[in-house]
């Protein structure tokens, strides 16, 4: 049987691995140079395991969510 996701060690354990991955994955789908990323509030959903990054570009913010377990990013939300 499979350890449930609270007894799995979780791939995005630090802020800094959350914001690295937000920042990558706004500078692939709006093709911005990784310097003109900030970051602007990050938040971690205990519940659902989820990081939410909200970053701004340019003229442009958007909100990054992503699995802390699988390291991957859910979403991408302009605001």
């Amino acid at each position: 049987m499979a350890p449930g996701i609270g007894l799995m060690k979780k791939r995005l354990e630090t802020e800094k691995q959350a914001i690295a991955l937000a920042v990558s994955g706004v500078v692939k789908k709006y093709s911005v140079a990784p310097s003109e990323v900030t970051t602007l509030e990050i938040k971690y959903d205990d519940e659902l395991g989820d990081w939410y990054v909200a970053l701004g570009f340019a003229d442009k913010r958007a909100v990054v969510r992503m699995d802390s377990v699988h390291a991957t990013i859910s979403e991408i939300n302009e605001i």
